[in-house]
């Protein structure tokens, strides 16, 4: 047990797994996961620019679009060195440090965006209960204060759970199950004792997630409540219209998400190639499809 003890923290290596059972295809498969972060990266950067550059785009509506945009293309770059790494090179081996850092910037992005969301829902929910204030709720002021803080939370967040795992030792097989570092998947490997490390995971989520998808639900049902008060049933239209593609973004968000936890939890039957695709398709899919929604 010493022996292990003493490859801890920054002398620990992982290996990082491309697709269980596939391996022989990696290439093959590496074509449409090239395709999906291509289309994940020019998609988001075109919305950059245009937002960037179009002065009658200069609103909060597409301020938090540029801000959703620009979470989704940090977590793309985050996860696209090791998983093409791994099938074009095999290269599997990650240092802990690298994979700690690694780690933390997919949990950061993909919390900004649940962040993000809220924010938009809340910027819906303003525009149409009260449309003729919303330039005053929403100023520029106002925005980069919640740019802010949305960045200030994760941080606060998620340093502390990070942090935690380099007081572990490592001493079972130090094979990851995804192309990239994920928290749970790191804890499994530690031989000490992982409650705490467990504890604050699982606040971190709820304080995260959790709180982000009840207060969305909460906007939409004060949303609900204004537009069912409007008289003109064309006026109703034109208020729910405005908030399709945002519901979109919520659902590609929060379905692949779901769907992660579900099959981690009850998904032991299924191949582990599952549990890798669907681990994938939870960073790929939210950032491919925002841009076109």
């Amino acid at each position: 047990m010493s022996a292990f003890k003493n490859t801890t923290s920054s002398f620990v290596v992982f290996f990082l797994t491309g697709v269980p059972g596939l391996e022989a295809f990696h290439t093959w498969i590496s074509i449409p996961f090239c395709f999906l972060c291509a289309t994940a990266l020019s998609g988001n950067s075109l919305v950059l620019f245009a937002i960037i550059t179009q002065p009658s785009l200069h609103e909060p509506m597409y301020y938090f679009l540029s801000m959703l945009s620009t979470t989704d293309l940090g977590l793309s770059i985050s996860t696209l060195v090791t998983m093409l790494g791994i099938f074009w090179f095999n290269a599997r081996e990650i240092s802990f440090n690298a994979c700690l850092s690694q780690m933390f910037f997919i949990q950061l992005f993909t919390v900004m965006e649940s962040s993000v969301l809220l924010a938009m829902a809340f910027d819906r929910f303003v525009a149409i209960s009260n449309p003729l204030r919303y330039a005053s709720i929403l100023t520029d002021f106002k925005i980069a204060e919640i740019r802010v803080a949305i960045v200030t939370r994760g941080t606060l967040t998620l340093t502390p759970m990070v942090v935690l795992l380099k007081r572990l030792s490592y001493c079972h097989s130090h094979v990851l199950h995804h192309s990239y570092c994920f928290h749970p998947d790191v804890m499994k490997l530690s031989c000490t004792d992982t409650r705490i490390n467990s504890a604050v995971g699982l606040t971190a989520l709820i304080t995260t997630a959790g709180v982000d998808s009840t207060f969305i639900i909460l906007s939409y049902l004060l949303i609900i409540k204004t537009v069912f008060s409007i008289a003109s049933s064309e006026e109703r239209k034109k208020a729910f219209s405005t908030c399709i593609s945002h519901l979109g973004a919520v659902a590609v968000f929060y379905i692949p998400l779901i769907s992660l936890s579900f099959v981690h939890r009850f998904g032991k039957w299924a191949p582990p190639y599952v549990h890798t695709l669907i681990a994938n398709a939870y960073l790929l899919i939210p950032p491919v499809m925002n841009p076109i929604i």
